[in-house]
């Protein structure tokens, strides 16, 4: 094998395989950040677990309409957790939204049933309930908490995926 032309192309090539390779990397890095936040937590359970992935929980099946949102309301067949600040939730919330805010869902998620009561005030939702729904203010982190959810176990979750500002408009207020 002669190697005499290929290492003295060496440098030429390996600059231009590893710009190649990078900007595959980076955009591959780019992509997921567009689809949905990651957390590290959410990372880490991504290559621990076979569950169902980011983008899966973006899809139509998971989204809540407003019009939906208002029937569920209006029977109180619904678990709304709003996954906003707590300044923002205080500022103004949608009726029965509970807060929960994103940085602590994980762990607000895996509390014992008593423990959620305790602190949150109300029953804790169960992996087979159909009736959880997540918010923000225009559905990014709603997205992300339905992300969480769906790595937990929360496989029916959904998201109200215009959000609280969408609430507001529709509203009137």
């Amino acid at each position: 094998m002669y190697l005499g032309r290929v290492s003295s192309r060496c440098p030429v090539v390996c600059v231009m395989l590893s710009f190649v390779l990078s900007r595959s990397f980076c955009q591959g890095v780019t992509e997921a950040n567009r689809r949905c936040y990651w957390t590290f937590g959410s990372i880490c359970r991504t290559f621990s677990t076979a569950s169902p992935k980011c983008e899966e929980a973006s899809d139509n099946g998971s989204v809540v309409t407003y019009s939906e949102l208002k029937t569920m309301l209006a029977s109180h067949n619904i678990q709304l957790f709003d996954v906003r600040n707590p300044d923002e939730y205080q500022a103004g919330h949608i009726p029965q939204a509970i807060n929960v805010p994103l940085d602590n869902l994980e762990e607000s998620l895996q509390l014992s049933p008593e423990l959620f009561e305790q602190r949150f005030e109300v029953k804790a939702p169960t992996k087979a309930d159909d009736n959880i729904v997540f918010h923000c203010r225009s559905g990014i982190r709603s997205t992300s908490a339905l992300g969480i959810a769906y790595q937990l176990g929360f496989s029916k979750a959904r998201h109200f995926q215009g959000g609280y500002s969408e609430w507001v408009e529709r509203e009137g207020k």
